[in-house]
């Protein structure tokens, strides 16, 4: 395959990746809008982690809420547990690195809040124990995941929402998943301050 083809190809890939998602996750991604607006104006906050990729998808969550998106507003609680070195270096040395974020879970979430968990396989321990760790504080959890949903899919409750995007490859998948959360962003906003 030519070079100029191969790099042509990611494009096509990625926009077959996202009408696949569009039609399946529309519906999902509004629910998740409207649960997240409902949690931040009853004073609660959104907790978000992930690894990789999905550490920096996080963190570009947790970055859109407390600043702006693109519309002027107050700033909106969000904390990703993906950046604080110090908390995760040592839960990761003194307990386990599969705790890093329910550690952070357990300590800062409350009743009420939401963790957004972020998984392109659905599998990884460190949030699947963090979603544990939710659902014991009675938090409810919006899981972006790829695939067939791995074990996340499987411990998902009643009030929990998966946005699990219909792609094998993980470039894809993280493709979608950062169009999810900026889908996310603007309609938090388009809650919040009306339309535009």
């Amino acid at each position: 395959m030519e070079l100029k083809q191969r790099v042509r190809q990611h494009f096509e890939d990625s926009i077959a990746a996202k009408q696949a998602a569009m039609e399946r996750l529309t519906p999902a991604i509004a629910a998740a809008a409207e649960k997240l607006v409902q949690v931040l104006i009853t004073d609660g906050k959104i907790l978000a982690c992930g690894n990789g990729g999905s550490a920096a998808d996080a963190q570009h969550f947790a970055a859109e809420m407390v600043g702006r998106f693109e519309r002027e507003r107050p700033g909106l609680a969000a904390i990703s547990l993906s950046t604080d070195t110090s908390a995760i270096t040592a839960i990761a040395n003194d307990y386990d690195y599969d705790m890093v974020f329910s550690k952070q879970v357990s300590a800062i979430g409350r009743s009420g809040d939401v963790l957004l968990a972020i998984s392109t396989s659905g599998n990884s321990p460190n949030v699947v124990s963090a979603i544990h760790a939710a659902h014991e504080r009675q938090m409810s959890v919006i899981a972006l995941t790829g695939r067939e949903g791995g074990q996340i899919g499987e411990i998902l409750g009643g009030e929990d929402i998966h946005l699990c995007v219909p792609a094998q490859r993980t470039a894809r998948i993280q493709e979608v998943h950062i169009t999810a959360i900026h889908a996310l962003c603007d309609a938090v906003d388009y809650l919040l301050l009306g339309g535009e």
